[in-house]
């Protein structure tokens, strides 16, 4: 439970934006899908009210015991991201679901706390000036077991998420260049192995379309040039709720998931754009501001990492729709649908408030 002196420290202005930009992820979803079988929106709002129950549970731990346990944690997600690859779900050519009824998951959404956990408690010992090669080693080791595992589902785009966290905490721990070069050319030696020998052809075709959508325009060139569409098309004020042509009549693919936010460009237009823009700015400002209040070294890592995987997600989605980036399958988080999604943000969320809340218990 929570008592009273921990609830007064609570930081509710950060629970209010999550919140806030939750709603803005359902009414979207709503617009994108109401005419689709499944409702979506629906699922979307259970997820929410599961989502917010775990992050007050969240809230009645103590984020040092979290810590504590973060290795037994850590390694039973990677066996069980081990196990999706022979017994997972198939769903859009990636073996990373697990279903139940009509409710599924991607543990390796969760995996991401769990990966939090574990680097916070590394470096909290942590002591020097700058990032040692050692302790860079065991970091990268500890996120490249998770990275290939879901990179063979394939799910490149929750694989390449995993090391926004890496880049995280080696930024905190203090990198310097030669760590730096070091990770650039084991960057460098894994995107050139990864071309040769785990890339499908379908994916290599999302990289070179990137440059010139033109070139295949029904097929690996179709998702963005219909979301340049859709969102060009909203002008300044938008074409009006649920009035959206390239979503409504479904020319805009996965509009309910990857491209929720080309269904905000076309339909709320630049004005409805810069408001969202400026919601998630203010939840994501809030978050990062939130490492001022920790007393402890693992709070700070605990904080700084779910702030660059937040702020990842955001940017790497936005470039991807206006085509920029790959179309690789990384949602917005709590605008996107997706209950793995929501609760991985709520939980992650749930431990910022946590460190915050805790300040003055753990010094």
């Amino acid at each position: 439970m929570i008592d009273r002196a921990h609830l007064r420290e609570i930081d509710w202005v950060l629970i209010g934006l999550l919140l806030v930009n939750s709603v803005i992820g359902i009414l979207l979803i709503y617009s994108a899908s109401h005419y689709q079988r499944g409702n979506f929106y629906v699922r979307q709002v259970i997820w929410l009210l599961v989502s917010l129950a775990v992050l007050f549970l969240a809230l009645s731990i103590d984020y040092k015991i979290l810590i504590g346990f973060s290795p037994y944690v850590y390694v039973l997600f990677i066996l069980v991201l081990g196990g999706l690859l022979f017994f997972g779900k198939g769903i859009g050519g990636a073996r990373s679901w697990i279903r139940v009824t009509i409710f599924g998951g991607q543990p390796s959404e969760l995996a991401k706390v769990a990966l939090i956990l574990v680097l916070a408690r590394i470096f909290s010992e942590f002591r020097r000036t700058h990032l040692s090669l050692d302790f860079a080693a065991l970091s990268a080791l500890v996120v490249f077991v998770p990275v290939v595992m879901v990179g063979l589902q394939p799910d490149l785009g929750t694989a390449i998420s995993f090391l926004s966290i890496l880049f995280g905490c080696l930024v905190l721990a203090g990198m310097n260049k030669k760590v730096l070069a070091i990770l650039l050319v084991g960057t460098i030696l894994m995107s050139f192995t990864g071309w040769n020998f785990f890339l499908k052809d379908y994916q290599k075709k999302r990289l070179t379309t990137l440059v010139n959508p033109g070139q295949d325009p029904r097929g690996s060139g179709y998702h963005i040039l219909q979301s340049k569409i859709a969102i060009g098309s909203g002008g300044v004020a938008g074409k009006g709720f649920k009035k959206g042509t390239q979503s409504q009549l479904r020319f805009l693919p996965a509009r309910h998931t990857d491209f929720i936010f080309s269904v905000l460009g076309e339909e709320f237009g630049f004005l409805g754009v810069f408001i969202v823009f400026l919601s998630y700015f203010f939840f994501l400002a809030r978050l990062f501001r939130s490492a001022d209040k920790s007393r402890d070294r693992s709070g700070i890592y605990i904080v700084f990492m779910t702030t660059c995987l937040l702020t990842f997600q955001f940017l790497v989605n936005v470039m991807m729709i206006v085509g920029l980036f790959p179309i690789t399958g990384i949602p917005i988080p709590l605008l996107s649908y997706g209950g793995s999604s929501l609760l991985t943000t709520y939980l992650a969320v749930g431990l910022v408030v946590n460190v915050k809340m805790r300040r003055f218990v753990n010094v």
